[in-house]
């Protein structure tokens, strides 16, 4: 945003007073972010490798909504595991049973699409393109689990050093199963939502493909294709698309051209995740392949990027490099086996 002091970077903080030193023998080592549902800390596995551990806030657990809220947060991680491919944030390791449910995915030192896009402004096509292309194939991957994402949006994307990668599988279902709602709304980003899923029609992963045109075009232009105005607005001039579809003449080819297919109003007309991913190598007019990413990002961008990781290696108030920080120590009888090296290095790939 123009005239706007940028924010810094989503570096790692210190832990405050307040917060656990450890989570089901996970040590917590600083603090990544906070929202709505939770607190996301830095923690390491037994087999060292760096996670982002979301501990669940505890208003979510209490009362009688407790356990309706602990059966829906079993199922939908109990999916979310079932999800890995081409830089997609895994979910590695969580326990619903908990005083505090938690879940721990792949710590990824990256960027959030939706700050590089207030404090820098609208990709390079080049960059822009082999983000569509990546998500694209995340995505893919999601389908291919039977699970629909339903909350793609620059806020779920990192741009890091190696690539961008898709997250936050909070909210996702299994294809087929039953619509989840919270009490007087739908779960999603209303300013990211299909037209069927704002209409509060079926939810399919078409849906998912047309969120994807939304972030394509936003990540090359740097404003939403339905305008300004608060979620509700937008998603209201989503859902009549049929009547008023998006502006993309901001939107530089051959990205409008993919965007386009991707918001068509009818479920049916849209590409598969997997066909916009083969539709951006076809548009691709560089000899250099969409899976380079030396140098893929613009300097400013990479520049916090480069902050991230650096805060991320050495967290503040560990004392120590995350490479020498302490790892999990027990596993707690309810949870799941904590990830080892071998699963690590089957579900974090980062390539197809």
């Amino acid at each position: 945003m123009r005239g706007a002091v940028p924010k810094p970077p989503a570096v790692p903080q210190p832990l405050r007073d307040d917060d656990p030193r450890e989570v089901a023998g996970y040590p917590l080592l600083a603090r990544i972010g906070q929202g709505g549902m939770g607190t996301v800390y830095l923690s390491r596995t037994r087999g060292g490798q760096p996670v982002a551990l979301k501990l669940i806030r505890a208003e979510y657990t209490r009362g009688p909504q407790g356990p309706a809220f602990r059966e829906r947060f079993a199922r939908e991680v109990a999916t979310a595991r079932r999800v890995f491919g081409y830089h997609l944030v895994p979910v590695v390791d969580h326990d619903a049973a908990a005083e505090l449910p938690w879940l721990a995915t792949h710590y990824v030192p990256g960027l959030p699409l939706d700050d590089a896009l207030r404090d820098h402004g609208p990709l390079p096509v080049p960059a822009a393109l082999r983000l569509a292309a990546c998500a694209a194939h995340a995505l893919a991957a999601v389908h291919t689990a039977g699970v629909i994402h339903r909350d793609v949006k620059p806020g779920n994307i990192l741009l890091a050093s190696d690539g961008p990668w898709l997250l936050d599988f909070g909210i996702a279902r299994a294809a087929g199963a039953a619509t989840i709602t919270t009490v007087g709304r739908l779960v999603g980003t209303p300013r990211h939502m299909s037209p069927e899923h704002a209409l509060g029609r079926t939810v399919t992963p078409a849906s998912d493909v047309f969120t994807l045109g939304l972030v394509i075009a936003e990540a090359a232009c740097g404003h939403h294709p339905y305008g300004r105005g608060n979620g509700l607005a937008i998603a209201a001039r989503i859902a009549g698309t049929d009547r008023e579809p998006p502006a993309l003449d901001d939107v530089p080819e051959p990205l409008r051209t993919i965007a386009a297919h991707c918001l068509a109003p009818r479920p049916e007309d849209r590409p598969t995740a997997a066909e916009t991913a083969r539709l951006c190598e076809a548009e691709a007019a560089t000899p250099r392949p969409l899976r380079d990413f030396t140098g893929w990002l613009p300097a400013p961008v990479a520049e916090d990027v480069r902050r991230i990781e650096a805060a991320a290696s050495r967290p503040p108030g560990a004392g120590v490099p995350l490479a020498e920080a302490e790892t999990v120590r027990a596993v707690p009888p309810t949870a799941p086996l904590t990830v080892r090296d071998e699963e690590w290095s089957r579900r974090v790939r980062r390539a197809p």
